[in-house]
């Protein structure tokens, strides 16, 4: 199965514009391409998602054992003509001196050749000393291909390729000028989700006419069969799906959209029947036995939030009538008793004693590392795991006395000390969870669900 990693020399170099282009110009071809995003992220996924039309699926070295990324690797690339990895940051950044955790490394892992993403405003012919130190650096790692990006002219192409061409043996696929209409509207979290973006459609397809223009295509694919799948003869086994016993509702409109592919899979193996639902316009819950509400951003959406107060009190009765919930970040903001954002407060759900304050700088960013205390809904007192978290909030006025299901080991969270609070069958917190052998919370929550509900004679109703 051909397979490349599409990297970079360092951070906005345009990778993300130029994977999503790639996956849509060799789609509208008929190739069955299968995105993957290297690391924890929601928004480029949910990009590369829709230029591919299949889920892209996250692999990430702090939420998952190798075997486990080759196992997801090869369990969703088995049935593409092509996989394609994008990674994030630059080739060999990361947060440990050797390179564990890096782009290079999830590449020789997995058996990627790399094509290299190079920003090159302000370049010419120091591009070959870069490439030669790139090579030199991890001579393991195959650098089988160079995209120039952001080119500003055909004179300026010529003086990238020829120094490239004469001091390298890494073959030039591509050169792709620079050009408004390539960019995606980014915001304070990164670009703009699909979700929000009226016309993501346009925008890819604008996007893949002038990669595939300008990149190689057919040279990308012959640089992909050079890559093989990785054994993985110890790969954790997968449950088949078995019959779907319990309904979990799932928050999905342009203020949360913020679910891993894999965890979403996870939760139906686990035998839950998803069912979405829009904040921002449905007047009623689903009928559910629990709830799911992701991340995203609430912020943005204020108006449309607080103006839809019947969902707002028919979601705070249901928690207070002991339906599970579990809400993540942007989730946790909705359920609070309002936001502040920009001089303005607004009212939201008020199940959690706190109020949200929005912030222009970070007040989370990274992964964390948590341990249980054992006073969750699904309690595991003991067990820790890593997880990851990206807030511009934080939470005021909280009310004395809550049960706090997480000990923060590393990051933020709450309140640097802890995170998830529990208020009745509810669990919240700034922590966005990656469903793993560390952590098979999916499996957990929805085990947790089905109990309520077997307890419960019947399951909290539509318009209950």
């Amino acid at each position: 199965m051909p397979q490349v990693m599409i990297s970079a020399v360092h951070k906005s170099s345009g990778k993300t514009t130029v994977s999503l282009g790639l996956c849509r110009a060799l789609a509208v071809r008929g190739t069955r391409v299968q995105p993957f995003k290297k690391g924890p992220d929601y928004i480029d996924p949910m990009w590369l998602t829709e230029a591919a039309g299949r889920p892209c699926h996250n692999l990430d070295f702090r939420a998952m054992t190798p075997i486990e990324i080759k196992a997801r690797f090869v369990r969703h690339a088995r049935d593409a003509d092509i996989a394609l990895v994008e990674g994030n940051k630059g080739l060999h950044d990361g947060m440990d001196l050797q390179g564990s955790d890096s782009n290079a490394a999830l590449a020789q892992l997995l058996g990627l050749p790399v094509v290299l993403v190079v920003d090159t405003q302000g370049m010419t012919r120091g591009i070959a000393p870069l490439i030669l130190g790139f090579q030199a650096f991890a001579p393991q790692v195959r650098i089988a291909g160079v995209i120039l990006n952001k080119v500003a002219s055909a004179r300026h192409e010529e003086k990238l390729r020829a120094p490239v061409e004469h001091y390298t043996d890494v073959p030039v696929i591509g050169a792709i000028a620079l050009q408004p209409s390539m960019a995606i509207t980014e915001r304070h979290l990164g670009l703009m989700p699909t979700c929000e973006t009226r016309n993501a459609e346009q925008v890819i397809a604008r996007i893949a006419q002038t990669v595939g223009a300008a990149v190689d295509l057919p040279r990308l694919t012959e640089i992909a069969a050079l890559g093989g799948p990785p054994s993985v003869p110890a790969a954790p086994a997968r449950a088949p799906a078995g019959r779907c016993d319990v309904r979990i509702g799932i928050a999905r409109d342009a203020a949360f959209g913020f679910y891993y592919a894999s965890d979403l899979e996870a939760l139906r193996e686990a035998g839950a029947e998803l069912v979405e639902f829009n904040t921002l316009r449905d007047p009623h819950l689903p009928e559910v036995d629990g709830l799911f509400i992701g991340g995203g951003f609430p912020e943005t959406h204020l108006d449309a939030l607080q103006s839809n107060a019947r969902l707002r009190r028919e979601l705070r009765a249901a928690i207070e009538a002991g339906l599970p919930v579990y809400a993540e970040c942007g989730g946790l903001m909705y359920l609070c008793r309002r936001i502040s954002w920009q001089e303005r407060r607004v009212e939201m759900v008020g199940a959690i004693p706190a109020d949200v304050v929005m912030s222009r700088r970070p007040a989370g960013h990274g992964y964390v590392r948590l341990r249980e205390t054992g006073k969750g809904p699904w309690p595991g007192a003991g067990a820790q795991f890593d997880a990851h978290e990206f807030h511009y909030s934080t939470l005021t006025n909280i009310s004395a006395g809550l049960d706090y299901a997480y000990e923060v080991l590393r990051g933020t969270g709450i309140d640097g000390r802890r995170d998830g609070i529990v208020y009745r069958n509810l669990l919240a917190s700034y922590a966005h969870l990656h469903d793993s052998e560390a952590n098979p919370w999916a499996r957990r929550f929805v085990s947790f669900v089905r109990r309520c509900a077997q307890r419960a004679p019947t399951r909290i109703a539509a318009g209950a």
